[in-house]
């Protein structure tokens, strides 16, 4: 592929990868703008990895084409792609410094050594690993590897940048302040990235657009804050975070919306109030509907307390942020459920 420092525009046309009689990707279609973070996101099977092995040339696909910068690249192999990777595993190799581990990519391009090293004291400066040049990949923590992966992808200046579960072997508050740092890197780079993850929070904290995929197929494109507030369907309002799903239930249930045919009723369990019975009611209790119930558990998780309720035999769950002055609930005391109307959803 003729080399461009221009992010590139992703195209999938009707894309299918069989594995014997399984299909795990079936006739997807999808287009990435240029400079765009689009995560795919679902469980394990849904296909995402696969996808992601289509784009970077690692698998060839049965049926369909892909198209990088409006060129076909279904015959052109994965070292060709021009494409930087950073792998769960990081990958780095294990016997180069970090500061050798950079100038591989750049070397394979024939990049001379004085643009090399020029190139590698840049990005080792933007990764915050300027003194750590001379370490070998095993004096290193899980955090300063993953910026190193991070920086070999990003060194050649790639339009494209894959990433594949990318911070899965980060502990929880790693994990958040790599969260950061790529959220930071792709805006300044500005490089079509495409992330590969079944983590819910990194996917809604780094991406523009995501893709939740089931069974091989796309369930629903959005922008994160739509789609976790709009879901199209019960999977994806299951799948991406928390959600109250009313089946049946023995109360009326009041919206501001008439409700489809073949859809059930969702409400996130933050846009529900909890209080006691006799607590003042908020002044827009006009547009609110009201039930009692009775707490089944209390759930403490530092900044956040969740409730499990019994109201009218079903099982709803409430999140609260925890804050000082707060009435605390616990097992079997009678509570009242509040929520807007308006914050009602319906799901396919």
């Amino acid at each position: 592929m003729e080399r461009s420092l221009i992010p590139a525009q992703i195209e999938f046309r009707s894309l299918t990868k069989m594995y014997g009689p399984v299909a795990a990707v079936k006739d997807l279609s999808l287009t990435i703008s240029r400079g765009e973070f689009l995560t795919i996101l679902g469980p394990s099977g849904s296909g995402k990895t696969t996808t992601l092995m289509l784009l970077a040339g690692f698998v060839a696909p049965t049926q369909g084409d892909i198209m990088i910068a409006g060129r076909s690249v279904g015959a052109v192999p994965s070292y060709r792609r021009d494409q930087g990777i950073v792998f769960q595993s990081y990958a780095l190799f294990p016997h180069l410094t970090v500061r050798r581990n950079l100038e591989f990519p750049l070397e394979m391009r024939g990049v001379k050594a004085d643009e090399r090293a020029t190139r590698v004291d840049r990005i080792l400066e933007r990764v915050h690993l300027a003194d750590l040049g001379g370490r070998m990949p095993s004096q290193l923590s899980g955090g300063q590897q993953q910026r190193v992966a991070l920086a070999r992808a990003l060194i050649a200046e790639p339009p494209i940048l894959l990433l594949d579960e990318p911070l899965g072997a980060l502990d929880r508050n790693l994990r958040e302040q790599m969260q950061g740092e790529i959220k930071n890197l792709h805006r300044e780079f500005g490089i079509t990235t495409v992330c590969v993850t079944h983590d819910q929070d990194e996917a809604l904290t780094l991406s523009d657009r995501i893709v939740v995929m089931r069974a091989g197929r796309i369930e629903q494109i959005d922008a994160p804050e739509a789609l976790y507030d709009r879901p199209a369907t019960r999977f994806v309002a299951k799948f991406l975070g928390e959600a109250n799903i009313f089946e049946s239930p023995r109360f009326k249930l009041e919206s501001d919306a008439a409700q489809p045919p073949g859809s059930v009723a969702m409400i996130r369990p933050e846009r529900i109030c909890v209080a006691a019975p006799e607590a003042p009611r908020p002044p827009d209790a006009h547009q609110r509907q009201c039930v009692m119930g009775t707490v089944d558990e209390m759930i403490y998780s530092g900044p956040l307390r969740k409730y499990r309720v019994r109201v009218a035999g079903s099982a709803l769950v409430v999140r609260e942020h925890v804050a000082s002055g707060q009435q605390i609930f616990q097992r079997d005391d009678q509570v009242r459920l509040e929520w807007l109307r308006s914050d009602l959803r319906f799901v396919a």
